[in-house]
């Protein structure tokens, strides 16, 4: 079986496999803003033991041009409606990851 980590991990790398949500902070930015800050969400890799204490890889946050960028990844069951029983299995679960500014959290 596959771990939460590691299907966050591909998730959050191609956004394939689940929803990305922006909030109406990240939306209304210019589009190449919206791009840059998708790509550091790709590419972060900035888990530490305070940032990440369960190791899924399911938050993180960075600074973009002054203002804090959130990330957060949840599970849902295939229809979206509630929470998944288990987020280690793909097959009954879809991934939501909204990105949105600190202060929309």
């Amino acid at each position: 079986m596959t771990d939460i980590k590691t299907l966050n991990d591909h998730f959050r790398r191609s956004f394939s496999g689940g929803r990305v949500i922006l909030s109406h902070g990240i939306c209304f930015k210019p589009t190449n803003e919206k791009a840059e800050i998708l790509n550091q969400v790709r590419c972060f890799n900035n888990f530490t033991k305070a940032n990440d204490p369960y190791n899924e890889h399911d938050f993180g946050s960075f600074y973009y041009k002054g203002e804090q960028i959130y990330w957060k990844i949840d599970y849902y069951d295939k229809n979206y409606r509630f929470y998944s029983e288990n987020p280690c299995n793909p097959n009954i679960t879809n991934r939501v990851m909204t990105i949105m500014l600190s202060h929309e959290y």
